[in-house]
């Protein structure tokens, strides 16, 4: 059953300096995120971009806003396919939990201006 569905567009150029800032990047980020971003080398501001829509995604999908998680809870990685997929830690994994959250879904894509993620929430019946 379809818990919720949540989408975000982010504007690329809003997210390009942040990778020039690290508090600002740990703030919003997971550390195991930060060193996949590093490992990828070129596209930064397009995966943060695209990485922190779908946090915001996330919490739309939740039905909960911003409030009782941090977004550097919410991990953003890709298997071996280039799939990407979330990582729940923290408040954030316990909270999905309560709400009765069995997996979440996350499509993602940017193009030279924006990028764009979909969260969709699924519960066991």
């Amino acid at each position: 059953m379809i818990l919720g569905v949540g989408i975000d567009v982010v504007r690329i150029d809003r997210i390009a300096h942040w990778w020039e800032n690290p508090g600002l990047v740990a703030r919003y980020f997971h550390p195991l995120e930060i060193e996949s971003i590093r490992r990828k080398g070129g596209g930064v501001a397009g995966s943060l971009a695209a990485r922190f829509a779908a946090k915001e995604a996330f919490a739309k999908a939740l039905g909960t806003g911003l409030r009782g998680f941090s977004l550097n809870e919410v991990q953003v990685e890709n298997d071996p396919h280039g799939r990407p997929y979330l990582v729940l830690h923290g408040r954030a994994r316990d909270l999905f939990a309560r709400r009765g959250g069995a997996r979440a879904h996350l499509s993602l894509t940017h193009e030279k201006d924006a990028a764009i993620a979909v969260v969709v929430i699924e519960g066991d019946v």
